[in-house]
């Protein structure tokens, strides 16, 4: 596994969005900084559901954990009206959050709460040759991009045909 160059604050310290673009590692990285944090995945189905439908549960669930110093909610862009809640959650409640999306253009764009600078900014891109050190290949880099699961691939053509006719 690699070692990236980003360091987040310490569980329970900081709120900050993290933002970047698919497969730059976004989720591993939170998940190794913070093994323990109360985390919402919105790429479940079921947490989409409930969320979309009811933001305010995310209020009432922390509530009923027990000590939670730090919460993950990963794809935040999918459910922007949770933002009120964090934001409440930040001033009433001194909870900490790492947001992480793919996306600040589509939160901006439907008009939710950016927390007015109750949340620094972190943004985490493809790998770098400080990161992959020895490793560092450029005609590789060249090839294959430098988004770490395309860039760690023997044969990445279709990964990266899919990620272009998807994204870009």
């Amino acid at each position: 596994m690699l070692q990236r160059t980003l360091h987040l604050p310490r569980a329970g310290t900081e709120s900050f969005f993290l933002w970047g673009p698919r497969q730059t590692g976004k989720t591993t990285l939170l998940r190794g900084a913070y093994p323990d944090a109360f985390w919402i995945d919105l790429l479940k189905a079921e947490e989409y559901r409930r969320y979309t439908q009811h933001p305010e549960r995310l209020r009432e669930e922390l509530a009923a954990a027990k000590a939670v110093s730090q919460v993950v909610i990963d794809e935040v862009q999918k459910v922007p009206r949770l933002l009120d809640e964090v934001h409440w959650l930040i001033e009433n409640r001194r909870v900490h959050f790492a947001l992480c999306g793919s996306s600040a253009r589509k939160v901006r764009r439907g008009a939710a709460n950016l927390l007015g600078g109750r949340a620094v900014r972190y943004e985490l891109h493809g790998l770098t040759a400080d990161e992959l050190g020895t490793d560092f290949d450029l005609t590789r880099m060249l090839n294959h991009g430098y988004l770490p699961r395309m860039y760690l691939s023997d044969r990445p053509q279709r990964l990266l045909n899919a990620y272009v006719a998807d994204y870009l």
